[in-house]
């Protein structure tokens, strides 16, 4: 899986590092959409000289040269995810999971502005909260 990391680097006119393979790597493998916390944490053993300023400042970049989304569903914390085809986000207001939902590209875009009204669209995220179906079984 290494390789698939260091090949979206590449792709995304990132220059690899260890840190920076590690990082891409780590968010390919875990849909979880992680924290810069997170990331730290699970890598931190595996690279000792890892700083959560790399980390931080890496996750950033990834987000600018559109190799990573950087999440802001919840107020509370920024995620990041390694998947950026277009999906949608679900928050689950009880155990705070951030979940993926499959769109397509043109559903990405409803209510958006056109190209005549003279805005240029780079992204556009969808947000949706509300209970999971574990959260809302233990509700009931």
């Amino acid at each position: 899986m290494m390789d698939s990391a260091l090949n979206t680097l590449l792709e995304y006119g990132i220059h690899p590092s260890v840190q920076r393979i590690a990082i891409m790597d780590y968010l390919q493998k875990h849909h979880t959409h992680p924290t810069v916390d997170e990331v730290y944490v699970a890598l931190h053993q595996e690279i000792p000289t890892l700083s959560k300023t790399t980390v931080y400042n890496t996750l950033k970049l990834f987000a600018e040269q559109g190799a990573a989304q950087m999440l802001t569903i919840d107020e509370r914390k920024v995620c990041f995810d390694g998947v950026v085809t277009p999906h949608a986000h679900f928050l689950c207001k009880d155990c705070g999971k951030v979940f993926d939902f499959p769109l397509s590209e043109e559903q990405m875009y409803v209510g958006c502005p056109t190209k005549e009204s003279g805005f240029e669209i780079t992204e556009a995220h969808v947000y949706y909260k509300g209970y999971c179906s574990e959260c809302k079984k233990k509700r009931s």
